[in-house]
């Protein structure tokens, strides 16, 4: 990750717009139904941040490209969440052998797959001592999501994208079952999200769905079930993530991720579950190669995806959530996605990111109508100037936090009248480079980036 290129970077972006964080309820609900990656050495951070600081996009997955080192990995998702409004969350997978981001690579250690953990030792003790050892370097990391387990059942050994790397627990679904369960629940320890793939089962597949149309008609049963069974009705509810499978029998038209037979019915109606739902990456070949960019978004929106997942942050040189966003919106306004819909998968998402911090979120928070902040000028030197105006007396919190999210000022203001504030700032004692300068007032946030240049 290089910071200075950051910097850079956000300051080109800043001087293009105002980065206010006006934008109405149906957008930041879309927002939050999104989660994308993104390439290193590129210019993609004033996309990346501006889209969490005024686009309100709810996760970042980080792949091995953005993992450096432990120190960088702290300093990016200190970064990430101090542009954010709603908690973000920040996801990667690590299942553990060859699908591990964190190993050693980049600080931390090997680690086993899960068929050896499942099939070779099959013990408690080994899935659960490592299970904890990866959540806590995932949350030492500042990573809160783990896109894992894998609870495919391990039908076929030879299924070149589960069975040929190992990361299928064992071929008797209730052994599957019991290491997820042991898994998930040294992560839940550690105050992590996790998320079961991939639904309804890969499994058995003979083709990888990284690569085109995987149909598993022929091949699946009824038994790769079980582990999503057993595991719901144990109470889990953080993610499920569906996969972009063809089952005929299941629905004849479309794949798992794209179907509201399979995603909807099958997993929310029969199965019960009522967490949130994560979509596999959505421009894998199984969906790029046979279906339209908007037509996916369409799709999955409608079969009961509540978070779309994308490996890129970009799209034809333009944000991929600001592009997402637009297209939502307009298929709300032709009447092919509800609005309910959308406010469905939000509640879900909230939910879940309530339980994650311990705290409650309020719907408003990231439109505070109530009151407005502008920074002017800005960038600046040496000097600028906050202008607070509210609509009516509150409390009000004013911090300053450079861009690995340390404060830099706190001020706290026990009543300030309704009306306009003007607060001067004065950054002689601190270095060139981006801060984000954040304001509480009467329970809601408004956050901008500004720029400091000497």
């Amino acid at each position: 990750m290089n910071f200075g290129k950051l910097r850079i970077t956000i300051l080109a972006a800043i001087m293009m717009s105002g980065y206010t964080l006006a934008q109405d309820q149906l957008d930041m609900k879309i927002g939050q139904m999104l989660m994308v990656g993104f390439y290193p050495n590129t210019n993609y951070e004033d996309t990346l941040l501006y889209d969490i600081a005024n686009r309100n996009l709810g996760g970042v997955i980080l792949f091995g490209s953005n993992l450096e080192s432990p120190q960088k990995i702290v300093e990016l998702t200190t970064c990430l969440k101090a542009a954010a409004t709603i908690p973000l969350l920040i996801a990667t997978d690590q299942e553990g052998g060859v699908v591990a981001r964190l190993d050693e690579s980049n600080g931390f250690a090997a680690t086993y797959s899960a068929y050896k953990l499942g099939t070779t030792f099959n013990s408690e003790d080994s899935t659960r001592k490592q299970a904890a050892e990866m959540a806590g370097w995932l949350s030492a990391s500042g990573i809160n999501t783990d896109l894992a387990p894998v609870v495919d059942v391990n039908v076929n050994p030879a299924s070149p994208a589960i069975g040929y790397y190992k990361r299928s627990f064992s071929a008797d679904p209730m052994i599957v079952y019991q290491h997820a369960a042991w898994f998930i629940d040294e992560f839940r320890s550690a105050n992590l999200v996790t998320a079961l793939k991939h639904f309804p089962g890969h499994g058995s597949a003979k083709k990888d769905s990284h690569l085109g149309f995987t149909d598993i008609t022929d091949t699946w049963s009824d038994s790769e079930l079980i582990p999503y069974t057993e595991l719901i009705a144990n109470g889990y509810r953080d993610m499920v993530m569906t996969g972009h499978l063809y089952n005929a029998n299941l629905d004849s038209i479309y794949p798992a991720s794209l179907s509201h037979k399979i995603t909807t019915e099958l997993l929310r109606d029969s199965l019960g579950f009522e967490g949130v739902v994560i979509s596999d990456e959505l421009f894998m070949r199984a969906i790029s190669n046979n279906y339209g960019f908007e037509e996916a978004i369409e799709l999955a929106v409608n079969a009961g995806t509540d978070i779309l997942l994308y490996s890129t942050n970009e799209h034809g040189g333009k944000s991929i959530v600001a592009e997402i966003t637009r297209i939502i919106r307009q298929k709300i306004d032709e009447g092919t996605i509800s609005a309910d819909r959308i406010d469905e998968s939000y509640r879900r998402i909230i939910d879940l990111k309530e339980r994650l911090t311990g705290s409650a979120i309020r719907e408003i928070a990231a439109t505070p109508a109530h009151f407005s902040l502008t920074v002017y000028p800005n960038p600046y030197n040496i000097s600028t100037s906050f202008d607070i105006q509210l609509a009516q007396a509150a409390s009000v919190k004013l911090e300053v936090y450079d861009i690995v999210g340390r404060a830099v000022f706190t001020q706290q203001y026990p009543l300030m009248n309704a009306g306009r504030h003007l607060i001067p700032f004065n950054g002689n004692e601190l270095s060139s480079g981006v801060y984000f300068v954040r304001v509480e007032a009467g329970g809601k946030f408004i956050s901008k980036k500004i720029a400091l240049m000497k």
